[in-house]
């Protein structure tokens, strides 16, 4: 029986690229890509010459039951998003878990993830934390944000750049304007930048300065005291 592999690859520095990573993609004998061309120029890079497969959120349903017959044969199957750690938000979820259930051995590499380095710099609490990843881009995005108003741990979303200033304005809106953030974008690249303060002070920030990149958004969660104040008002 095979092993399914999934291989965290860099979100940005190539140097992010861990020993370990680069010989179980040499190794394997199949690699499942979400994009094939993104993932043909890492394996360029670093001259691995393997099997790729597409495997992306259009056709996982499709081709997991072919993924799971060549791991019970025997195969070694590794998994690349392409950028980041498979199965937070990108693909990968499902090979593991139906992998799992036919009793195939799943590994997961450490390795780079675009919003732990964010939630660690932000200066936020994060011994305790919430990751919730894109929001609803439209059915239940305001249900979901009402939700986690009352949340005390500390949130953690990704965005993209057309929706960042929408995002931050409706955290405002329901979070309160004074709820302090941090905003990351571009994790690990060049253009690396961490900006905090409130929520509303981020907002404007991005409705004066073009986003752009990808982001990650800590929010600090509700103090304590606030929501003992509000049960006890109950």
């Amino acid at each position: 029986m095979g092993i399914l592999y999934l291989v965290p690859t860099p979100v940005g520095n190539l140097e992010d690229m861990t020993c370990r990573a680069l010989r179980v993609l040499k190794e394997a004998d199949l690699i499942l890509a979400e994009d094939t061309r993104t993932t043909g120029i890492l394996l360029k890079h670093f001259e691995i010459k393997n099997a790729m497969l597409s495997y992306h959120k259009f056709n996982e349903h499709q081709t997991v039951s072919h993924i799971v017959s060549r791991l019970l044969a025997g195969e070694t199957v590794a998994v690349v998003s392409d950028a980041g750690t498979p199965g937070i938000s990108d693909p990968g979820f499902l090979v593991a878990r139906e992998a799992v259930k036919a009793g195939v051995e799943v590994v997961c590499l450490p390795g780079p993830t675009a919003f732990v380095p964010a939630l660690v710099a932000s200066g936020i609490p994060c011994d305790r934390f919430c990751f919730e990843g894109f929001l609803p881009v439209k059915k239940g995005r305001a249900t979901r944000l009402a939700a986690l108003a009352a949340e005390e741990r500390t949130l953690v979303f990704y965005e993209s750049p057309h929706r960042v200033v929408k995002t931050l304005a409706q955290l405002a809106e329901t979070f309160g304007a004074g709820r302090q953030a941090a905003v990351c974008r571009e994790i690990s690249k060049v253009h690396e930048e961490c900006l905090r303060g409130t929520l509303e002070e981020l907002a404007a920030h991005f409705t004066e300065t073009e986003p752009r990149g990808e982001f990650v958004i800590v929010v600090a969660g509700r103090d304590a005291k606030e929501s003992k104040k509000d049960n006890t008002n109950e």
